[in-house]
């Protein structure tokens, strides 16, 4: 399994605003977790996402499309990934772990 770190930048919009952007690349990712393919976690600069990874680079695919589809004509989308292939760990593992070890040095 894979944790991948997701940014689509869309560009050229009329406004500062990108969060119809945003919106409508989350409708993405609510599809395919409603599918029971991948979990997310939208954060105010990025996307988390968990899956496989050949399904993650389906998705990720289908998130840099969207902007495109609300009539953008430029989209910049970076993408990060985490894969350990000895252990399966969560999002929530990683997050819980860092903070157990923070909470041993009190």
């Amino acid at each position: 399994m894979a944790i991948v770190d997701v940014t689509v930048i869309p560009i050229g919009t009329e406004t500062p605003s990108v969060s119809k952007y945003v919106a409508s690349v989350q409708k993405v990712l609510r599809k395919y977790q409603e599918e029971g393919k991948i979990r997310f976690q939208l954060t105010p600069m990025n996307t988390i996402i968990e899956g496989e990874l050949p399904i993650l680079f389906e998705v990720i695919q289908e998130m840099h499309e969207a902007p495109f589809s609300e009539g953008i004509q430029r989209v910049a989308t970076t993408i990060r990934i985490d894969e350990r292939r000895d252990v399966k760990r969560s999002m929530e593992y990683k997050v819980e772990r860092v903070t157990s070890l923070l909470n041993d040095e009190e």
